[in-house]
């Protein structure tokens, strides 16, 4: 087995085996506690940019499957696993996770006290990092780390956008929506298609102007990497969306872009919330929900508490940070977390049959 190297920006050093492509690649550093979906995750364009540490202790048992990837390619920088599996054991999977890897030129590491390092990016909160299974010593491995930018300020959503516009699913009746693709994942479309609606996946640059020439009878910003305050452009398409008074809904980074149109600031989290099993207290009708979620950014819960204009929906119970918010005069809203669930539960899938009543309801008014 190839030595490798895990170095955190801090200064801390862990060693271990490569796995994937032997080279070296940097990004900020974090973890996700989901105990399945590995694929998924990893292939989620949030995660551009950033190296995962999963915290399952197996990672690579059950392979891969082409349907289930989000996205066409693996979005994360780096892996980060303890135990690493290139034999699977599941029959309708199509190849080894290593495989994966390899041809997606993804540089990994396995042999890694997950845990011990987990409890460390909880302290210390978000850094860089390094995985290298192909330069050993620590200080030339330190000058490569020291060129990492930072996540603050990193416009990361046009890098990883459709660059063409494509309509999405067989419907030829129904809502028709326009996705803001900021990085969105497949299954947040099938989850609009499924409720019989008209989908087509705009560029991340596209003016309002130009989506608004195919019509759409709502308007739905995507999940997407990077620090919303960076995005200049996508918020001044949720004003515009806003100041005509269509239906509107914002996913992760969309809810943040959607904060930043209405005036409430973003700023980024000490570690963030990355996982499958995060508590959400809906403040609507009471209820709580399990969500899958992923970001590193949140939108000021002060500033929204003290707003005139947005109202909180939904906060997180193991915090209480923001996790959802509606507009009082219009017909927009937001959550933090994922809807679609891929992977996780379907608790919060009820979303998108709220976005598609508000489209209806705006139709018939």
């Amino acid at each position: 087995m190839v030595p490798a190297s895990l170095l955190l920006e801090d200064g801390t050093l862990f060693h271990g085996y490569a796995a994937g492509k032997i080279g070296i690649t940097t990004g900020e550093i974090c973890f996700n506690t989901g105990m399945t979906g590995y694929q998924e995750i990893f292939t989620d364009p949030s995660y551009h940019g950033q190296i995962m540490v999963n915290t399952a202790a197996h990672i690579g048992n059950y392979g891969v499957k082409k349907e289930e990837s989000e996205s066409i390619t693996l979005k994360i920088a780096g892996l980060v696993t303890r135990n690493f599996n290139e034999p699977f054991f599941r029959t309708t999977a199509e190849e080894s996770l290593q495989d994966l890897l390899v041809q997606q030129n993804l540089v990994a590491i396995q042999g890694v006290d997950t845990r011990t390092l987990l409890r460390h990016i909880r302290h210390k909160g978000a850094m860089n990092a390094l995985i290298s299974s192909e330069k050993t010593d620590p200080e030339d491995l330190k000058n490569i780390l020291s060129n990492t930018r930072r996540m603050g300020g990193l416009e990361l959503a046009s890098a990883v956008s459709t660059t063409e516009s494509y309509e999405w699913g067989m419907q030829k009746h129904g809502p028709k929506i326009a996705v803001l693709d900021l990085g969105v994942k497949k299954n947040i479309l099938q989850c609009f298609v499924e409720r019989g609606c008209r989908i087509k996946v705009f560029p991340a640059r596209t003016p309002y102007d130009e989506i608004k020439n195919w019509n759409p009878q709502g308007y739905s910003l995507s999940n997407g990497p990077g620090d919303p305050a960076a995005i200049g452009y996508a918020r001044d398409t949720c004003k515009a969306i806003l100041y005509h008074n269509a239906p509107f809904f914002g996913i992760c980074l969309g809810h943040q872009i959607l904060a930043l149109a209405c005036g409430i600031p973003t700023s980024k989290m000490h570690h963030g919330h990355r996982g499958l099993n995060h508590p959400v207290r809906n403040m609507i009708t009471g209820k709580s929900e399990i969500t899958s979620q992923n970001h590193g950014f949140e939108a000021d819960k002060n500033a929204i508490l003290k707003s005139s204009e947005v109202e909180l929906t939904h906060i997180n119970l193991n915090d209480e940070s923001v996790e959802g918010i509606r507009l009082k005069n219009k017909p927009a809203f937001s959550v933090q977390y994922h809807p679609e669930s891929s992977p996780g539960p379907h608790d919060s899938r009820y979303l998108f049959d709220q976005f598609i009543a508000m489209i209806c309801s705006t139709i018939l008014s």
